[in-house]
């Protein structure tokens, strides 16, 4: 476990859990859902990246530059290999200080994915708040289709409210793949600030959004921001405790249903999520 400290924030990094952030706080309040003691499955953490792909592909399967890929499922009970590579793989400290942090995934083209690359996450921790830059580099000798993304979980409870505007959403099936799209409050105006605790899940891509959302109790208000991430994905299980705001680069299925980010051999994309606070 790294720790890092700035002010009244504190975080808890677990690069060896796929480069994961096991705690995020602030005057001691949780931030960010906390992980539970002696967990080992990323999806218990409180935020992990996204790369080289974000959310799901269908079947696994997909054409790129003409030629017809089939990734392997990755998760037990998916059909569709999700959320890409790296939060599965172990990530190493290249540097570290009191309020900062480089951690470092590298990979070889494998079934799994099919072209070698580098990414690096940049944890900085100052008076204002965190922000984790996330980055992946084409280490093939072709080009390589890639999408990045964040997926932090927040508590929630019968007074969080969520606020962001967005373009649209996009419907999905019971697999969960984007199927149309239509306005963005088929499910809930956040732009009013809607409330996070739903009787329904919600499992969708909102397109277009201008990048900053508000999470507010009446305790607090949790400010996210995001960079090179034009798509925010709205995940809230009913009952379970908390939700999901991903700032992502793409939408799900996006190598069979939008034109892919494309970086030639040794190019870089990067992108990056903010989180700040202000009480009362």
């Amino acid at each position: 476990m790294l720790h890092l400290e700035a002010g009244d924030w504190k975080v808890a990094l677990q690069p060896e859990l796929g480069g994961t952030i096991a705690a995020l706080t602030y005057q001691a309040r949780d931030v960010l859902r906390p992980t539970p003691a002696g967990a080992t499955n990323p999806l218990e953490t409180a935020c992990f990246p996204l790369v080289p792909y974000a959310n799901r592909i269908a079947e696994g399967r997909f054409v790129f530059a003409g030629e017809a890929y089939a990734l392997p499922r990755n998760m037990e009970g998916q059909d569709h290999p999700l959320h890409g590579v790296g939060w599965l793989r172990g990530w190493a400290v290249e540097a570290s200080e009191a309020g900062s942090a480089v951690l470092v995934h590298t990979h070889e083209a494998d079934a799994d994915w099919p072209w070698s690359y580098r990414a690096e996450q940049l944890v900085t921790l100052d008076e204002p708040g965190l922000r984790v830059s996330l980055s992946v580099r084409n280490d093939s000798d072709r080009a390589m289709p890639a999408g990045l993304g964040f997926h932090p979980y927040f508590p929630a409870g019968e007074d969080t409210r969520l606020s962001f505007d967005a373009g649209s959403v996009w419907l999905a099936d019971d697999a969960m793949l984007p199927t149309e799209r239509t306005g963005a409050t088929h499910f809930a105006d956040w732009s009013r600030g809607d409330g996070v605790v739903r009787s329904s899940l919600i499992d969708n891509a909102y397109e277009g959004w201008d990048k900053a959302a508000t999470i507010a109790t009446p305790d607090d208000t949790i400010m996210l921001t995001g960079e090179g991430t034009p798509y925010l994905h709205v995940f809230t299980p009913p009952g379970l405790g908390f939700f999901c705001a991903e700032p992502v680069s793409d939408m799900p299925n996006a190598l069979n249903l939008a034109d892919p980010t494309i970086l030639a051999p040794g190019e870089t994309r990067t992108i990056a999520m903010g989180l700040t606070v202000a009480l009362g």
